[in-house]
């Protein structure tokens, strides 16, 4: 190790300076803008952003309230979806609640629409929820249920001949 004492001595004052030079070269600090009763800032809005037209703010909208029809619609589904095509077409539908909710969210992000892209988050992991509810027991372990339904009934078990008993 090399002696503290044969090290060359800092020159504070010139390290400062230069740090003063640097930061002087930086833009300078704007102040936070003030806050209106309203919400709303009084600084100008940045140039990549722009005001959201009725069209967008409503057509986001519509999307998040088709997203949430079809996936509290879902629950209802009028017909046994235990097994076969029956089976399949329901999770086409529950894929559709996923879907809606992916496009609703995409949307709803692209335009900072806060509580449509929650309720768009929401009805995504509704989705997923309703599908792996009919998922997972098929392909688990110990699964008993299964993706086809059997066309033809299952044969009586068979039963031991009757013995005679003998009378006396």
């Amino acid at each position: 190790m090399a002696d503290k004492g044969h090290q060359k001595e800092r020159d504070w004052d010139h390290e400062m300076a230069q740090v003063d030079r640097l930061l002087s070269k930086l833009p300078t600090h704007e102040p936070p803008p003030v806050a209106h009763p309203g919400g709303r800032s009084a600084a100008a809005p940045d140039e990549g952003e722009r005001r959201l037209t009725m069209r967008e703010w409503l057509g986001t909208w519509l999307r998040v309230g088709l997203g949430l029809v079809i996936g509290i619609a879902i629950t209802q589904w009028p017909y046994a979806h235990s097994c076969g095509l029956k089976l399949d077409l329901y999770l086409v539908a529950v894929s559709g609640v996923i879907a809606t909710g992916v496009w609703s969210s995409i949307s709803s992000w692209k335009r900072r629409l806060a509580v449509a892209h929650t309720l768009s988050q929401l009805l995504v992991i509704w989705g997923v929820l309703l599908a792996s509810s009919e998922v997972f027991p098929r392909v688990s372990a110990k699964s008993s249920a299964t993706w086809s339904c059997s066309s033809t009934p299952a044969a009586p078990a068979p039963t031991a001949p009757a013995t005679p008993t003998p009378s006396h």
